[in-house]
């Protein structure tokens, strides 16, 4: 059997399964249900200073849906707790009083003053808490106010007070970083020139989810106005990727352990954010679509998964599929793929001969010898997966790999020394 169990920062959970600092984890009571269904840890919603925050009584949450009414994307317009402070911290030592296995990680956000973080830094390590995550990364609502995002984008910003986090607390720091700029690795490196113990990433997305064409508001709608808010959900995963890809592979960070957040819905989605560096997995939009129940489906997927392919520890994961992320100039050009169509399989209904008629390379059959009939014109296809992407039938159309030193993109004979974009005659960069 799997161990599941994982240990980030020295903080112990009986699974990387965390909930991230959102409104599942707003009060005692949502916390206690889902330690109860068999989550491994929290990360309590955003606390900040007395006066609490007021948030609006209206719509928070907008959608984005498929045509079967699948959540894919999710916007939020919520603001931080809007709790009293005493309250929260009360409850934080209660739910880690009676529940010592699990990891209880308190999510801060403060005005950019050493003595706000040093006063709330102490108030939290008296809960009993594991460790302190520092919201650098909510893109509404508090960044208006010199919070959230607007530290966040300011790599100058977050070392400052990383700096004073670690100079005022014993417990592990982390930083929640902002995906709303250019390059995630410069607050990444940041944060560790900071002295921040890990990272965790991303946190919503800018967005406005959509408007409504009747009133000419923006969605979700305020007695007529609307805001931009935080965009998360299954859409965003690609995006979370990449950035932990790119803060695991960047010779700066990459001893920075990650927490990673962005669509995690299913375990298979959990793995492949530990294959590409993160040490744990945080987890909110899906349980605000399903409840806190998938937590099984999550468990037992990801241990089923390791058990058959001969995982015995979660740690034997992380980073595993980091090494094969490149830059595009490293690509092998001598690799070749053409599309090939199972006619078994296929249902005839055309579409990869319309998207590669009209948008590709015109390298689908419609007819052969006057029958309806979709086959690959070798010559023709240059593997670009499109007719993969869009058949409707899993499986129909997959990609093999031809050992024949072709050039997919010209049709001409390669040579051996010509193996990346680097070399490649074609770049006109190309040293030669």
């Amino acid at each position: 059997m799997a161990d599941l169990s994982s240990e980030f920062l020295g903080i112990k959970s009986p699974n990387p399964f965390w909930l991230a600092s959102a409104p599942p984890t707003d009060k005692e009571y949502n916390v206690v249900r889902a330690f109860e269904a068999g989550w491994g840890g929290v990360v309590w919603k955003t606390l900040g200073e007395d006066p609490a925050v007021v948030n609006v009584n209206g719509p928070r949450y907008g959608a984005m849906h498929s045509t079967d009414r699948t959540l894919i994307g999710f916007n939020n317009i919520e603001l931080i707790t809007d709790r009293p402070l005493q309250t929260n911290l009360e409850e934080i030592a209660r739910v880690k009083r009676d529940w010592p296995d699990r990891a209880m990680v308190v999510s801060l956000m403060v005005p950019c003053e050493e003595k706000n973080w040093r006063d709330i830094l102490a108030k939290v390590e008296d809960t009993g808490a594991d460790g302190v995550e520092l919201n650098f990364g909510c893109p509404h609502g508090m960044s208006e106010r010199g919070m959230g995002a607007a530290v966040g984008q300011v790599p100058e910003y977050i070392q400052m007070v990383s700096e004073w986090c670690k100079l005022h607390t014993r417990l592990p720091v982390i930083v929640k970083l902002t995906p709303n700029i250019t390059d995630i690795r410069l607050p990444a490196r940041a944060a560790n020139t900071g002295g921040a113990d890990a990272v965790s990433l991303i946190n919503t997305i800018n967005s406005i989810i959509s408007v409504n064409l009747e009133t000419m508001s923006p969605e979700p709608s305020i007695d007529g106005w609307g805001s931009h808010g935080g965009y998360c959900g299954p859409a965003v995963k690609p995006i979370a990727l990449n950035m932990v890809a790119e803060i695991a592979r960047d010779p700066e960070t990459a001893s920075l352990p990650i927490s990673a957040i962005g669509g995690i819905t299913t375990w298979r989605d959990a793995a492949e954010f530990l294959a590409l560096g993160a040490s744990n997995v945080q987890v909110c939009t899906a349980v605000m679509t399903y409840g806190f129940r998938i937590i099984e489906e999550l468990t037992q997927g990801l241990s089923d998964w390791m058990d058959d392919s001969g995982y015995q520890h979660v740690s034997d994961i992380v980073g595993k599929a980091t090494p094969n992320v490149k830059d595009w100039q490293q690509l092998n050009l001598n690799f070749i793929s053409k599309a090939r169509i199972d006619q078994d399989l296929c249902i005839q209904c055309g579409r990869c001969h319309v998207v590669c008629e009209d948008t590709s390379h015109q390298a689908i059959t419609a007819m052969v010898d006057g029958q309806r009939h979709f086959e690959v014109i070798d010559e023709e296809c240059v593997g670009c997966n499109l007719c993969v992407s869009v058949c409707p039938v899993e499986h129909c159309i997959t990609m093999q790999q031809q050992l024949d030193g072709v050039d997919a993109r010209t049709g001409q004979a390669i040579s051996p020394e010509y193996a990346n974009w680097t070399t490649h005659p074609n770049n006109p960069s190309a040293q030669r």
